[in-house]
Formats: C-alpha cells, sequence, structure tokens
C-alpha cells in the first residue's frame, strides 16, 4: 500500500475520532456492551471474535466489519479479529467498498463472479481483510465464544438465537434505500463514516 493512502486513513481516523461528541448516549451505550465484551473476552480468553451480522451479508455488515479490525488495530488490540455474515449470502455491494476507498483502504477485487472477493488493506504489514457475502455460520467465520453484532433491525428480528454468540445489537439505517438516486455515493460515504466514528469510539473506552 503506498504512503499517501496510509496518510489518507490515517486522516479519515483522526477526523472521526474527533466527532466522538457526535453520538448519543444511547447509542454510547449500545457501543459500550461491545467494548465490554471485547474487554471480558480478551481477560479470559486471550482472543475477541466479533461477526458483524446483517441480512444480506452486503453493506453495513462489511463496513463495520472492517471498521471494527481497523479500530481494533488503531487501538493496539492484536487479538481482536472481525468477520461478517448473514441470514443470507448475496454479494458485497460495490458503493460500500467505493466507500472504504474513499476513506483511504485499499480494497481490491480478487474475483468476479457473481459474490466476489475482496482484499481490503487498513495496513501494508498487516494481512488484508477478506470480504465476500455469506451466511453468519459459514465456515470462514469464528464458530463459538463470538460476539454476534447485529448491524440491522430485520437481521435482529430473524435470528432469534444464534448458537455459540453472546448476542449485541447495534442497527445501523440502511445506505441501500439511495441506491439509484444523485444521493447514493453520499449517503454510503455517510454511513461508512457513522460506522467508523462509532466503532472507533467502541475500542476508544476499553
Amino acid at each position: 500500500m503506498e504512503n499517501t493512502t496510509v496518510s489518507t486513513l490515517e486522516q479519515y481516523i483522526a477526523s472521526a475520532k474527533e466527532e466522538f461528541h457526535l453520538i448519543s448516549d444511547e447509542r454510547k451505550e449500545a457501543l459500550e456492551v461491545i467494548s465490554n465484551f471485547v474487554k471480558t473476552k480478551l481477560a479470559e480468553d486471550g482472543i475477541a471474535n466479533l461477526i458483524l451480522i446483517c441480512t444480506h451479508n452486503s453493506r453495513r455488515s462489511h463496513l463495520s466489519q472492517v471498521w471494527t479490525q481497523v479500530a481494533a488495530y488503531h487501538y493496539g488490540f492484536s487479538d481482536v479479529f472481525a468477520y461478517s455474515g448473514g441470514t443470507e449470502a448475496t454479494a458485497l455491494f460495490p458503493s460500500a467498498a467505493n466507500a472504504l476507498e474513499r476513506a483511504g483502504l485499499s480494497v481490491q477485487k480478487l474475483s468476479d463472479e457473481a459474490n466476489p472477493v475482496y482484499a481490503i488493506k487498513y495496513d501494508e504489514n498487516q494481512p488484508a481483510i477478506i470480504g465476500f457475502s455469506k451466511k453468519y455460520d459459514h465456515s470462514f467465520n469464528a464458530q463459538s465464544g463470538f460476539g454476534a453484532v447485529m448491524t440491522c433491525g430485520h437481521a435482529d428480528a430473524n435470528c432469534p438465537f444464534i448458537p455459540g454468540a453472546t448476542r449485541i445489537s447495534l442497527p445501523f439505517e440502511d445506505p441501500k434505500a439511495f441506491d439509484g438516486t444523485p444521493e447514493q455515493e453520499e449517503k454510503y460515504d455517510e454511513r461508512c463514516r457513522q460506522i467508523a466514528r462509532e466503532l472507533l469510539y467502541a475500542f476508544s473506552v476499553i
């Protein structure tokens, strides 16, 4: 990854951290559930796994997975691992990948099938986050002892029980509502920024 990319991401993170005051007290309470889960798991097991879940594993769960991993790395938590999944598999929506690129991450498309695989890098010396759409219980993901972070209300309502998981509710509004409109990319950027800001906050208070 070029230094200019790293610099863009560092600037993005720094400015997102300056926006913690925009997070409501109610949202901070929800985010601190993640903080406490990670803190407890690291103390007990030396590792903390989080699966970020939304219905189609196409937008919010991917953005949340990436920013969870970035936030953990930024605050020095090397034994936190973020995954994503859905109640069904579709594909990572291109506008979500575009928003991550504009935030300063390196996003490389590795395949061209209907559900492509992406390598998403946040640091040149760290392994890429592998992004592709899958069900939350896919073998690629952690299978037990993980935090299941529900990033959409539909998935929260339709996953009444997730085996092996501690359930955490953190719904975000779906940028899909703006697909096909002139505001599409702007709205994906807004959601990306909110998710980055909130997950950076979660790791800042561990």
